[in-house]
């Protein structure tokens, strides 16, 4: 004789079922939001570190760190230069909003602090929203700070997009500096000057050295981590401001997206200052692919053709 299900056993058959289904997950704690894929961790939002908020550590392919530790650990690893203390794995700031450095970390410097946590939900994606204000050494307010983050799937790769609206609470200029903006510290022995097979591709093909200060829609970095190849790719969505951006990526391991520093980049031929009245806003777009080998192996241009015919808000 075949027994009914009795309700709660029901549930708990669909509680499971929904559990086993959920790819993304995310825990809440007083400093930031874990998020785990298929159980297992991918990275924390921390509210504070430094400066501003974060993201680390950032889990690779084979379930290493594909971000450097240091100096959110101190000591770090043997394989990690301590260099660039601001170089907090996963971040975005910018070296001269009004004048004020929010870049380096000085002991003069303006800071991000992080205000509301507006959202976290897991899923088959998962989503963070925050809200911050960017904060000068006197304690003025000048740049509001919205930022989404979401995380999802393509074939065996992660995908974090990074969604940025920032909103002038006073009359505001970004000054055009190389350093700056959406940035990431690669694992020390990724980086190209450890002469251990890493390197920089962009999508217009150029490598290494060749790929700072231009425009480019993608910038592939890869390399070993602890015997594996693994790759971190930037992609620029087609609505950020001034798409494609420029790319301050340096063979020891910084990574970023700059769409200010254009004298830097350029040298002089063009300026890259932007000048916001009280209530303006800009957005900024990214989507940063975590994945095995290098660019091709990884999929990025495929990636990137799926990235580009996202409708953003």
């Amino acid at each position: 004789m075949i027994r009914p299900l009795t309700l709660a056993c029901c549930l708990a058959v669909v509680s499971s079922v929904s559990m086993a289904a959920e790819k993304f997950t995310v825990e809440t704690a007083d400093d930031g939001v874990t998020v785990k894929h298929n159980g297992e961790l991918l990275t924390r939002y921390l509210f504070k570190s430094g400066a501003k908020p974060i993201l680390w550590p950032l889990i690779g392919p084979h379930g290493k760190e594909i971000t450097r530790s240091y100096p959110m650990v101190e000591e770090g690893k043997e394989t990690e230069k301590k260099d660039h203390i601001h170089h907090r794995s996963f971040y975005f700031t910018h070296g001269n909003v009004n004048g004020v450095d929010f870049w380096a970390e000085t002991g003069k410097n303006g800071t991000i602090e992080h205000r509301k946590l507006v959202k976290a939900e897991g899923g088959d994606q998962a989503v963070i929203v925050t809200q911050s204000e960017w904060v000068t050494p006197a304690g003025e307010k000048i740049l509001g700070d919205q930022r989404t983050l979401t995380f999802g799937e393509f074939g065996k790769s992660v995908w974090i997009d990074f969604d940025l609206k920032l909103t002038a609470l006073a009359p505001v200029e970004f000054g055009d500096t190389k350093e700056g903006s959406f940035g990431i510290r690669v694992a020390g022995t990724m980086k190209t000057t450890a002469e251990k097979g890493g390197q920089i591709v962009s999508s217009h093909g150029d490598t290494d050295l060749e790929a700072w200060g231009k425009a480019a829609p993608w910038v592939d970095y890869h390399g070993p981590v602890e015997g594996e190849t693994v790759g971190i790719a930037i992609l620029n969505h087609p609505s950020s401001f001034r798409y494609p951006t420029n790319w301050h990526v340096r063979t020891y391991g910084l990574f970023a997206a700059n769409p200010f520093g254009l004298s830097d980049f350029t040298k002089g031929a063009q300026h890259g200052e932007h000048k916001m009245a009280k209530g303006e806003s800009i957005d900024l777009r990214y989507r940063v692919l975590i994945h095995e080998g290098d660019e091709k192996q990884g999929k990025v241009a495929e990636a990137f053709q799926e990235y580009e015919k996202v409708k953003k808000p």
